[in-house]
């Protein structure tokens, strides 16, 4: 039997084809090679994992770009003991479903063969790739019900919705029925799933997307959906009951009219992902960028406190015990995969593309051990 510790892999093989970029662009910057360095056991409590099935999210298009770069960095080095900016080659990709292959001295919770998913976080190597290394308090066991395609669809997603609504937003299966919800921007990966999440809960849920994707919201159990494009949203939304909670998807414009929708000195709460975090980092650098990210969230904070609500930003955060939770809801048929595309392996540029198109209802998925 193979040696487990910290080391290679227990074939020993040194290479694996991915896909990778070797500078920030465009989709032209994205390169297959069979030559990718093999993934190695740094930390006792990490795993290997044969990929089975990754899948697109916006941040991988950003990242391609080059948005958060200076964080990231800072992240993979913080105490800069490298000469250089060594990211790359990069993988990107943030979801995985597939088989563990080897384990960490000190993981007990899993061992090899087990069928697992996880997202992992930007800063690390990510899941376009034969193999992947991530902490074992990252992954979680698979979904019973689902297959590895249907899997990689949510993680990144399912977690990032999890932070704002349950560890930000503070709503939970004991304090959400009956709250009146509304979701801004309900057709993408992390609205669709948010949907199927508050009211699996027992909330009253208002969707906002297009005319198109209104029959895909009411089949995951929006209770109200507003087509954006049909007049004036905001005048659209006044017209009904206030709400205890709002999670934003969209930013922009909408920020400095939805929170006049939600209850005052109710605990109502206002939840946006869409922060400038990462971009002040770039254009300002890291200090100067934390800096000012600070004294916005502050002051915003205060503002609307002395409004009568509260207002929050939201990241995702990598965590197995949340997709433990997650993963009861899904065998338990209270959430499931939104599925809209699958390419194979080797046509992830054609995946990114059509991410990039827009308009997508649910997630683009990469079915990663097929043949073609």
């Amino acid at each position: 039997p193979p040696v487990r510790g910290l080391r290679a892999s227990p074939r020993a093989r040194s290479a694996m084809p991915s896909w990778v970029i070797d500078r920030y662009g465009r989709n032209d910057v994205l390169r297959f090679t069979r030559d990718m360095v093999f993934p190695t056991i740094h930390f006792p409590n990490e795993v290997i994992i044969k990929v089975h099935a990754a899948s697109l999210n916006p941040i991988d298009l950003s990242m391609r770009s080059g948005y958060g770069a200076t964080a990231l960095n800072m992240k993979r080095d913080p105490l800069k003991l490298k000469s250089a900016d060594t990211e790359f080659p990069l993988t990107l990709g943030r979801d995985v479903s597939g088989v563990v292959m080897e384990c960490g001295l000190s993981v007990s919770y899993f061992k090899p063969g087990d069928e697992v998913w996880a997202a992992i976080p930007p800063w690390k190597q990510g899941t376009l790739s034969e193999f992947v290394v991530a902490s074992g308090n990252e992954v979680s066991f698979k979904p019973k019900c689902l297959s590895h395609t249907e899997a990689a669809s949510l993680p990144y997603v399912g977690l990032t919705a999890w932070s704002a609504v349950n560890q930000v937003g503070g709503l939970n299966k004991s304090n959400c029925s009956g709250k009146r919800v509304l979701i801004l921007g309900a057709s993408g990966g992390v609205g669709t799933f948010a949907v199927q999440l508050v009211k699996a809960w027992g909330a009253h849920v208002t969707a906002v997307c297009s005319h198109d994707a209104s029959t895909l919201m009411k089949k995951l159990g929006a209770d109200d959906v507003i087509d954006y494009k049909s007049g004036n949203l905001e005048e659209q939304l006044k017209t009904l009951p206030l709400f205890d909670f709002i999670l934003d998807n969209v930013g922009g414009s909408t920020e400095k009219w939805a929170l006049d929708l939600l209850k005052k000195w109710s605990g109502a709460t206002y939840v946006t992902l869409v922060t400038p975090f990462l971009i002040n980092m770039d254009k300002l650098g890291v200090a100067d960028g934390m800096l000012q990210t600070g004294v916005t969230v502050g002051s915003k904070t205060v503002k609307h406190l002395f409004k009568g609500v509260h207002y929050r930003w939201a990241f995702f955060m990598p965590s197995g015990p949340s997709l433990d939770e997650i993963a009861e809801l899904v065998d338990s048929g209270k959430i499931q995969p939104v599925i809209d595309q699958v390419f194979s392996f080797s046509e992830v540029p054609k995946a990114f593309l059509k991410l990039e198109g827009g308009h997508a209802r649910g997630k683009t998925v990469i079915d990663v051990i097929s043949k073609k």
